[in-house]
């Protein structure tokens, strides 16, 4: 069995009459630290010293516990407490952050990152490497792929950052969140990345900006030209109100601008392709919303161009719903194959 991931706990302080015992004359005991919806630690990730809780019994004091609260620097305790978090968690009594509910049977443990409210559902048993995909948009719907790799031992992680299209502000939110679950929680530092709809512009461009932190791109429908949709330029119908939305997040001047913008996902794929970054989409052969001629068909040209690897799975007649696979047993594969490895 893998053992799950380390996760930053808050620490505590010494007796009374501010002594340090050792371990002659003391016992240390790991105290569950608090995870509500307040916490008793920020859920950003920091670089400054680490504020562990623990609880010290002494023997002269016996059956009192003293939680005076004390700053000692990361490095001090680094060793000690990985040590603490590794026995707890094969104990199984190490926790998530956040507030935690069920998820189809998995624990979901929702907290805030930055700003946003994220949700991470860890699987009942941790594949090696923790890996994890992370779903750009719309959460939980239709989640079959997620579940299945829920099952092979990945976390499914979320960041809400609004509808703000991929724009530099997401992808710097999208960031911290990263930092946070791979330096505090020590999931992968290479991710799957999930976009659904426009979750592709989000996906597409934060793999864009951090190639070496991605493992496999999986997109469901995904937008990969804005000016597709929602721009509504080309045979699609795109949509008013989230172009002017779009306009307003990447701080255009004007349309003018948007429109000769050259990083939108389609043209921006040589830095994926040098990264060897694979990619499977799954789409509606006729989807009316994000027409595959000017998203995912662009994007597997130029990609096999660039000497990128794409698979695409296309559903013959299919609209741009309903997303996934009922059976999504090739996503599933296509991910563990190009993962497990990496």
């Amino acid at each position: 069995m893998a053992m799950g991931p380390k996760l930053p706990i808050s620490l505590a302080g010494m007796c009374r009459n501010r002594t340090h015992p050792t371990p002659k004359d003391a016992t240390t005991v790991l105290k569950t630290a608090e995870h509500t919806s307040t916490h008793s630690l920020p859920l950003h990730y920091s670089e400054f010293p680490l504020l562990v809780r623990i609880t010290i019994l002494c023997p002269h004091k016996r059956g009192h516990e003293h939680d005076e609260i004390l700053n000692y620097n990361s490095n001090m305790f680094t060793t000690m407490a990985a040590g603490i978090l590794f026995a707890s968690t094969a104990q199984g009594t190490t926790q998530l952050p956040g507030i935690t509910q069920d998820y189809h049977g998995f624990n979901l443990h929702r907290f805030t990152v930055d700003g946003c409210e994220c949700s991470l559902v860890e699987p009942k048993t941790t594949a090696k490497g923790n890996p994890w995909i992370w779903r750009m948009e719309f959460f939980d719907h239709r989640p079959m792929a997620d579940l299945a790799l829920l099952e092979r031992g990945y976390y499914v992680a979320y960041m809400n950052v609004g509808n703000t299209f991929g724009a530099p502000s997401a992808i710097a939110h999208l960031d911290k969140f990263f930092q946070m679950v791979t330096r505090q929680i020590h999931l992968n530092r290479k991710v799957v990345l999930e976009g659904f709809s426009r979750g592709g512009l989000y996906a597409y461009n934060f793999a864009a900006k951090y190639p070496g932190r991605v493992a496999a791109i999986y997109g469901d429908a995904p937008v990969c030209d804005f000016k597709s949709w929602p721009g509504g330029k080309g045979k699609g119908p795109g949509s008013k109100d989230d172009w002017k939305s779009l306009l307003t997040c990447y701080e255009f001047a004007n349309e003018q601008t948007a429109l000769d913008y050259k990083l939108n996902p389609v043209d921006n794929l040589a830095v994926l392709a040098k990264a060897r970054i694979p990619i499977i989409h799954v789409i509606g052969g006729a989807d009316e919303v994000v027409p595959v001629d000017e998203n995912s068909k662009v994007i597997e040209e130029r990609y096999k161009k660039l000497g990128g690897f794409i698979q695409v799975i296309s559903k013959p007649g299919g609209k741009h719903h309903p997303h996934s696979l009922d059976d999504p047993t090739p996503i599933v594969d296509f991910i563990l194959s190009h993962t497990l490895a990496r």
